[in-house]
C-alpha cells in the first residue's frame, strides 16, 4: 500500500463511519429505516446525508408542525 492510499483511508474512514452513526440513530428515532440509512452512510459520502435530508427530516418536521 501506497503512502497516498494510507492518506485517502485515514481521512475518509472517520467521515463515512461518523455518517453512518450518525444516520442511523436519527434514523432509529425517527423510526425510519435505521440499517438502510446507517450502511449506506458507511458506504458513500456525501449523497446519504442529503437524500436522507430529503426523504426523512423533512417530511417529519412537516409532520410535527401538524
Amino acid at each position: 500500500m501506497d503512502s497516498e492510499t494510507l492518506l485517502v483511508l485515514v481521512w475518509v474512514s472517520p467521515i463515512l463511519l461518523t455518517q453512518g452513526i450518525l444516520l442511523f440513530i436519527d434514523a432509529k428515532k425517527k423510526g425510519a429505516y435505521a440499517w438502510f440509512w446507517g450502511l449506506w452512510g458507511l458506504i458513500q459520502f456525501p449523497l446519504p446525508s442529503i437524500f436522507y435530508y430529503f426523504i426523512v427530516i423533512r417530511p417529519y418536521r412537516k409532520k410535527m408542525k401538524l
